[in-house]
C-alpha cells in the first residue's frame, strides 16, 4: 500500500531507458559545470538512458540558459531537460540576479511547456563550496529528470 495508511502513492521510478534527455550547461566556472556533466552524464547512463539519446548545449551562463531549454522543450525532442551551472558569489549584486532569474526562468519553462527540468545550477558563496557539491549535485540531477519523466507519464 505505501507509506501513507490507506493512500495510493505513486512510487519513484528511476527507469531510463528509451528517454530522450537535453541537458543545457553554462561555460561561466567550467571547470565545476564540467564536474557537473560528468555526473550527470554517469547518473542518466546508470538509470539505464542510453548514451547516443543525451544531447547537450552549451551557453555563455546562467542567465541563458532558461531560454535555450524553452527552445528545447518546444522541439518536442526531449522527454526531461536538465540545467547545469555554477554562480560564485561576488562582490556585486549580480550574484542575487543571475541566481534568482535563472532560477525562475527555468521553473517557467518547465511549468508553461510541461517538460519537466531536473535543474542544477549550483548557486554558492564560494567555489570551494561549488566543487565539494558538484558530484552529488549531478548525479541527482540525472535521477531527478528521469523520475519527473517517470512521475508525469503515470499522473
Amino acid at each position: 500500500m505505501g507509506r501513507y495508511a490507506q493512500i495510493f502513492e505513486f512510487e519513484p521510478n528511476e527507469d531510463g531507458k528509451g528517454l530522450k534527455i537535453g541537458i543545457v550547461m553554462s561555460r561561466f566556472n567550467i571547470d565545476i559545470c564540467e564536474g557537473l556533466l560528468s555526473a550527470c552524464k554517469a547518473s542518466l547512463i546508470k538509470h539505464g538512458v542510453a548514451q547516443e539519446d543525451i544531447r547537450i548545449a552549451t551557453v555563455s551562463g546562467a542567465l541563458e540558459i532558461p531560454l535555450t531549454l524553452k527552445k528545447m522543450a518546444e522541439s518536442g525532442k526531449y522527454d526531461a531537460l536538465i540545467a547545469l551551472g555554477s554562480v560564485v558569489r561576488g562582490d556585486t549584486y549580480h550574484f542575487e540576479v543571475v541566481s534568482n532569474e535563472s532560477a525562475s526562468g527555468i521553473m517557467r519553462v518547465g511549468l508553461d511547456t510541461g517538460v519537466p527540468i531536473a535543474n542544477a545550477i549550483l548557486t554558492t558563496d564560494t567555489e570551494h563550496q561549488a566543487t565539494a557539491r558538484m558530484s552529488e549535485k549531478g548525479a541527482e540531477a540525472g535521477r531527478v529528470a528521469i523520475e519527473m519523466v517517470r512521475l508525469l507519464q503515470a499522473l
